[in-house]
């Protein structure tokens, strides 16, 4: 058997894993529930949800990927004191198909609307116009399925080229534009005549606004905006050098994805205060919303295209550390090379995504639950299978795992201080179940 591969440099692990967890959510979700909350309350709660809660998980994910090296369900064959419990990566498996099957839906569209904007298909468009825009291309039955593959194609150009030839250095080229691009969009907020209305909105808290609602939908941002429970963590640790400081790796996948959060915040909140629109959930924010703000802006088309090249960064960089997990069972355990893992990631995708992309038109009468497709793929996938897997992680960590291996993985074999040690299992072990239980809980009820 051949060495398994290992993330080239130091800032390449950085950069891969920090794209794994900087996704769609950041760029919508977060400005959503930020404005559904109250603004800065919410912003304080989510940064101290991220700290208890998200750091720790992310540390678990890191501690199983790098002490076993292998794939999820490999990994939880090696570790585990109990049998059978590595049939709990089949469920991780499972998900990040599931996901992959409706999160290409919409990266398609992103690049309908790349095309759109470089044609400059939204001049003149009012945000009604948009919303028929919108409404009419998710509903032809073959356009939205023609993007949807296109992007999983490009999703397994990427994945064929493996670990430091594809991911990483991929990673090393994306991530530094997505935080220019970023950075150019807060910059023009500034210049907005509501500018300071929207900012004051976002960073000064009012507590009246602290409710349990308001706290699990904090809690629900910092979960999922990371990317835990999924095992792509797990996955891409798996990769680490044995040098790599987990918690040091830990913290910075938090402090980026939440500063990009953050500035997502920053590129809107002035925007839809300055133009009089309030700030929408999903598609409907990045598809009728802001492209309507874009055309009353100067140089409004420039900054489209800047806008949906921002999402397809973000989206690219998350398809890939899903597909990850998902490739390197396939590899480990059913004994595929790289490419046809790759390929029959892509063909599965590409099969169930297209049927999800149908249940916008003219399969939208196929229900389960009362659920289309795409609806069932992503309700179980976020409400089910990401908070159960942090959940399952964290015990597997804080109760099961040898406590010798956890400490010594966070210590680098005593080589790293362990002052920290304490209260990060402390965390693993009460704080962040209770509070994924509570997600969890509030997702399904």
């Amino acid at each position: 058997m051949s060495e398994r591969a290992v993330f080239a440099t130091r800032i390449g692990a950085i950069a891969a894993t920090v794209g794994s967890a900087v996704g769609l959510g950041n760029i919508w979700r977060f400005p959503y529930e930020a404005g559904q909350h109250g603004g800065g309350a919410f912003l304080l709660i989510y940064l101290a949800c991220v700290l208890v809660m998200g750091i720790p998980v992310i540390v678990a994910e890191f501690v199983i990927g790098r002490a076993s090296r292998k794939n999820v369900c490999g990994a939880l064959r090696a570790l585990s004191p109990w049998r059978g419990l590595h049939f709990f990566g089949y469920l991780c498996v499972l998900a990040s198909l599931m996901i992959m099957s409706f999160y290409s839906v919409v990266c398609g569209w992103i690049l309908e609307y790349i095309m759109q904007a470089v044609r400059g298909g939204m001049t003149g468009h009012t945000s009604q116009q948009n919303a028929e825009m919108f409404a009419q291309f998710v509903q032809n039955p073959w356009r939205s399925v023609m993007w949807t593959i296109l992007f999983l194609l490009l999703n397994y150009l990427i994945l064929r080229r493996g670990l430091k030839r594809g991911i990483e250095r991929l990673s090393n080229v994306l991530m530094p534009l997505l935080a220019v691009l970023l950075l150019a969009f807060c910059l023009n907020s500034l210049f907005m005549p509501q500018v300071w209305q929207g900012l004051s909105f976002l960073f000064t808290p009012d507590f009246s606004q602290i409710s349990p609602r308001m706290v699990v939908g904090a809690m629900g941002q910092a979960f999922f905006s990371l990317s835990v429970g999924l095992s792509c963590l797990l996955t891409y640790a798996s990769y680490f050098k044995e040098n790599d400081s987990l918690l040091r790796n830990a913290t910075m996948v938090a402090v980026f994805d939440t500063l990009v959060a953050i500035l997502a915040g920053v590129m809107i909140f002035p925007a839809v205060f300055s133009y009089g629109v309030a700030p929408e959930a999903g598609p409907k924010l990045i598809f009728e919303v802001l492209p309507s703000i874009f055309q009353q802006m100067p140089v409004g088309g420039l900054w489209a295209v800047m806008f949906f090249a921002l999402l397809f960064v973000a989206a690219i960089t998350s398809t890939i550390s899903v597909s990850e997990a998902s490739i390197a069972f396939f590899c480990e355990e059913w004994g595929m090379s790289r490419n046809r893992a790759s390929l029959l990631n892509t063909v599965v995708s590409m099969i169930f995504g297209s049927l999800c992309a149908l249940s916008f038109g003219v399969m939208s009468g196929f229900t389960i639950a009362g659920k289309t497709l795409f609806e069932l793929f992503d309700y179980v996938a976020s409400n089910v299978f990401l908070p159960v897997g942090g959940m399952f992680f964290c015990i597997f960590v804080g109760w099961l795992l040898d406590r010798k291996l956890v400490k010594d993985q966070l210590t680098n074999h005593g080589t790293l201080s362990p002052r920290m040690l304490k209260p990060l299992i402390f965390c693993v072990r009460y704080v962040a179940p209770a509070a994924i239980l509570a997600v969890f809980l509030y997702g399904i009820l």
